[in-house]
């Protein structure tokens, strides 16, 4: 059976995807980070990445999913090649899962009933695939996989996460906060709460960058 370095060397789609997920990937990040500055009401400790849409740059946010669901796709043709083994397919599959949830992202905003699915849907299969792939390129001889601490830092940012809501609720209700009866998301930190949900929020978009940026790299070395 070929490797994916041989096949990669032959040609076809592998090159050019690979360089699309580098440039999508690029294209969310720089749209991320101008979010901050021109949204600077949305506090980033606590405030989650999604809350941008409802500031004065909602076409901002939506290219940060476009982009990333572009990186997720065309990582996907790029990575082809380890469909060859079982453990290569279910990852793969669980990329597409993780690129519709960040296309899901991109159309439903978080005032929309399904931006909590696209959630569940995107991050945790996002998570477990670049696990399960990393450790399928890893087995492949004639390239070099991402490192293994990249592949874990997407799900460590994602259980960050959780814990960081835990503790952020934690401190709305010892505030005196009743999360449960408000209608809208809250404009500003009561006093005495503390979060930090919104930078685990945004590691976990961080970490999914790195990673991808890493695999991708690992194709286009195995053409030389």
């Amino acid at each position: 059976m070929a490797t994916i370095a041989n096949q990669v060397q032959l040609g076809g789609w592998y090159l050019p995807a690979a360089y699309i997920a580098l440039a999508a990937t690029a294209i969310s990040c720089i749209a991320l980070i101008l979010l901050h500055p021109l949204s600077p009401e949305f506090a980033p400790s606590w405030r989650m990445v999604s809350e941008y849409a409802n500031g004065n740059w909602p076409w901002l946010l939506t290219i940060v999913f476009v982009g990333w669901a572009i990186s997720s796709f065309a990582l996907v043709v790029a990575l082809w090649p380890v469909s060859a083994t079982s453990l290569g397919k279910i990852g793969l599959v669980l990329l597409v899962l993780a690129g519709i949830g960040q296309v899901m992202g991109a159309l439903f905003d978080i005032n929309h009933k399904l931006h909590g699915p696209a959630a569940m849907i995107g991050i945790p299969s996002l998570c477990a695939a670049v696990v399960i792939l990393t450790i399928s390129l890893d087995r492949q001889p004639g390239i070099a996989a991402p490192p293994s601490w990249s592949a874990h830092l997407p799900w460590i940012s994602f259980a960050l996460m959780i814990v960081a809501f835990v503790l952020f609720f934690s401190s709305l209700k010892a505030a005196g906060v009743d999360v449960s009866g408000q209608n809208s998301p809250l404009q500003e930190l009561p006093s005495g709460a503390s979060g930090y949900v919104g930078w685990a929020n945004r590691l976990i978009f961080i970490t999914s960058y790195l990673w991808v940026v890493l695999a991708s790299l690992s194709v286009l070395r195995a053409s030389t």
